[in-house]
């Protein structure tokens, strides 16, 4: 990490970037106060014409759980410890749960899951979060366990050097398990780090969780409804895709319209990945999702679904990473690809194609007649997009896409 920001320091400055160092405010439209707590040499003032608000975010921990940080820890910590705990409870099941559990199993780490809703990777695509639980965690059962439906009420370090965890029934609110671990992560997500930004001062009041109210030009919002338009608010802060590319595609799209030319990021064709092993990717809607939006719209009976095994891909087989599948929604009519999800081994990679041909327009019409080398991964997405049964032999003149942002 530390390389990382060296060079995005040096990278900056080579611009001719300026680096205050201190905490801002928002005084005004155009002014940013700056001071540090402690600090009397960090004071002063910027101006500018705009202002982009990037503060990012921190781990979200739970009320009632207290983090120590050396025997409960968030997943800032979770890469820097000093030694391995035999067992360690996960707390969440999302993107960063599921990627540690990954990375302590392999490393001979005893974990164990503890899930708020009633299935693990709450979010992803229902037939994906079947593969990935039979994948990475009943393939491991005597790596990883798991407890579903059930909040982690009470987590206490004991005098013995681990760490007891209170489970109560998510429903009915009874306690239902004690468990005692070595070591506790809590990976419950992300808060946006939005305190002391002096937006009350401007009218604006935060949304709930804490995230800055934009437009879609991230523009923040007063409580009226009513756009500042020199002020600006991109990434964790907005909330409104808590991913890193996002972050950077809604700080080039706040500049595009800074500089004058309209630009709107439509978050339904961002990807996004979780790094386990085999890796899991996805963009657009799940199907759960797609069908629901279908019914309401009137088009129910053009949504089709294709799926696409690993078992069948040479190269995958010669790598000997069989498990996994592709899984695509689309519009029967018109082509489009509603979603597509991928477990599998460079599922971070091909998930690319399908975004971008969501981005440009390209609908299966097109995609269909696209050639991918042989022997590659790749050919997963020829096979799939082949697969698609579309209505017409080509593509229709009159092809209606709806926006969404």
């Amino acid at each position: 990490a530390k390389t990382i920001q060296g060079n995005l320091r040096r990278s900056l400055e080579a611009i001719g970037v300026d680096i205050i160092q201190g905490k801002g405010s928002i005084k005004d439209d155009h002014t940013v106060e700056i001071g540090l707590p402690g600090r009397v040499d960090i004071s002063g003032t910027v101006s500018a014409n705009n202002i982009i608000i990037a503060t990012g975010s921190t781990p979200a921990v739970p009320p009632g759980l207290t983090v120590d940080e050396k025997r409960v820890f968030t997943s800032d910590k979770a890469l820097k410890l000093e030694e391995l705990p035999e067992w360690i409870a996960i707390i969440g099941s999302g993107y960063i749960g599921m990627e540690f559990a990954d990375v302590y199993t392999a490393l001979g780490v005893q974990v164990t899951l503890v899930e708020a809703l009633p299935n693990l990777m709450p979010g992803f695509d229902g037939e994906i979060q079947r593969l990935a639980k039979r994948v990475l965690v009943d393939n491991k059962k005597d790596m990883i366990d798991y407890h579903t439906n059930v909040f982690a009420t009470r987590v206490t370090p004991t005098t013995f050097g681990g760490v007891e965890i209170e489970l109560t029934d998510a429903t009915t609110r009874e306690i239902k398990d004690v468990i005692e671990v070595d070591a506790v992560m809590v990976a419950t997500g992300r808060k946006p780090y939005t305190e002391g930004l002096g937006l009350e001062g401007m009218n604006v009041e935060l949304l709930r969780g804490g995230f800055i109210p934009t437009n879609e030009k991230m523009q923040i919002l007063d409580k009226d409804g009513n756009a500042h338009p020199s002020i600006y608010a991109i990434g964790d802060a907005n909330g409104k895709y808590m991913l890193a590319h996002a972050a950077s595609a809604q700080g080039i799209s706040a500049i595009e319209n800074i500089v004058g030319r309209d630009h709107v990021v439509n978050h339904r064709h961002i990807p996004a990945a979780c790094f386990t092993h085999p890796e899991i990717s996805f963009v657009g809607v799940t199907e759960e999702i797609a069908r629901s939006e279908a019914e309401e719209h009137g088009y129910a009976d053009k949504i089709g679904i294709a799926k696409v095994s690993y078992k069948g891909n040479s190269k995958a087989l010669a790598m000997k990473e069989p498990d996994g599948m592709a899984k695509m929604i689309y519009r029967k009519d018109t082509g489009e690809i509603l979603g597509m999800h991928i477990m599998g081994i460079h599922s971070a990679d091909l998930i690319h194609e399908a975004s971008n041909a969501m981005s440009t327009g390209q609908s299966l019409y097109e995609l269909r007649m696209m050639v991918h080398a042989h022997p590659t991964v790749a050919e997963i997405l020829d096979e799939l997009f082949k697969h698609a049964e579309l209505e017409h032999a080509t593509k229709p003149e009159t092809v209606e896409i709806p926006a969404y942002v």
